[in-house]
């Protein structure tokens, strides 16, 4: 199941943008964040694939969700327009963030080239 996230557990768990300016990764292992809202169609059929991401991929990555409506600070800070919206995050890379749907082909894709995680 993959957990939501409000602002404080994401400055916890992935990056405190409050108090470091530059990229430091709070996680232990590579993150996929999913900005998403509950009334968007393709946030639904994205969730579905990232499912079954995190099942294939056990304990080799973390993904959370970040409901867009009550987490506007959160959203803002990473200037999240679109949804849905991914943010790819590890220790060695600065984040990258992919906007819209996407199948679980390129989302395997992403995790291999940015992430740098094999299944």
């Amino acid at each position: 199941m993959i957990e939501n996230l409000t602002k404080e557990t994401f400055l916890e768990r992935v990056y405190d943008f409050e108090k470091n300016k530059e990229w430091k990764f709070e996680g232990k292992r590579p993150v996929i964040v999913d900005f998403y809202a509950n009334w968007c169609a393709p946030c639904i059929t994205i969730a579905f694939a990232l499912e079954l991401i995190l099942k294939e991929y056990g304990d080799k990555i973390d993904i959370y969700r970040v409901d867009t409506e009550a987490e506007q600070e959160l959203t803002a800070a990473f200037g999240i327009r679109s949804r849905p919206s991914l943010l790819f995050c590890s220790a060695e890379a600065a984040p990258h963030i992919a906007k819209g749907i996407m199948p679980k082909a390129e989302l395997e894709r992403m995790i291999a080239d940015i992430l740098k995680v094999e299944k």
